[in-house]
């Protein structure tokens, strides 16, 4: 699927994009701001995430521009959080609406609830981690290149939380109440030779270390957001 996003803060854009990408969508973000028209027919994507204050056009006279000649779901992603605002974003043909500042866990789920309702797509509850990586969140299932690498009901355990919240830091509190989920008896040794073994295999699979010690902390996939984003 693929996502274009139309929003002058880069930053935000950037942090976004990468979102969205780890969860495999290809996300395109605007660049000349007085042609979304032309840059949305040339890209066609399958869903806009649109701001509204904008450089040149607002918000609002491109997804009035857009509807002219496509149907592809518009969801808008704003500061302007009055009722009027809201109002007219639906007026103009937008599909939804979120207000800044949000959780990127919000706009995936509005983006996902959009994209069932508008092409009964069935969303992969896949995390692309980089460097040929991918975790698949349903079947708890690690994947190199397409290709599973076989884990331990421990290991498959402690690499969906570490997957879901990278790059941020897990503390070894939270992974020891996933692993007693799993009606085995574990102890913090018992916790300590797991991440030891999964990273060895990761090393051996990706040649550089993939799960990071922080200190007094827990642990991470990679030591920063390279791996994830």
């Amino acid at each position: 699927m693929k996502i274009m996003l139309v929003e002058d803060d880069r930053v935000l854009a950037g942090e976004i994009g990468a979102f969205l990408k780890r969860w495999g969508y290809e996300t395109l973000a605007a660049e000349e701001f007085e042609r979304i028209g032309e840059e949305f027919s040339c890209w066609r994507p399958q869903l806009v995430l649109m701001d509204i204050n904008l450089p040149f056009y607002d918000g609002f006279y491109w997804c009035a521009q857009i509807r002219q000649v496509s149907e592809v779901p518009i969801l808008f992603i704003s500061s302007r959080g009055e009722d009027h605002d809201k109002i007219m974003a639906i007026a103009q043909g937008g599909d939804d609406y979120v207000e800044k500042p949000f959780r990127l866990e919000l706009l995936k789920a509005k983006v996902e609830a959009i994209l069932r309702r508008t092409y009964q797509y069935r969303v992969r509850e896949r995390i692309f981690l980089g460097q040929g990586l991918s975790f698949d969140q349903e079947q708890q299932a690690l994947y190199q290149n397409g290709e599973e690498i076989l884990l331990t009901k421990m290991e498959r355990r402690v690499m969906a939380k570490l997957a879901a919240q990278c790059p941020d830091v897990v503390s070894r509190e939270e992974l020891m109440m996933d692993l007693w989920d799993t009606e085995e008896y574990v102890s913090d040794g018992t916790l300590t030779t797991v991440i030891c073994r999964l990273r060895g295999k990761l090393k051996e699979i990706c040649g550089s270390e993939v799960i990071r010690t922080k200190k007094g902390q827990g642990y991470s996939l990679c030591g920063g957001e390279e791996l994830c984003r």
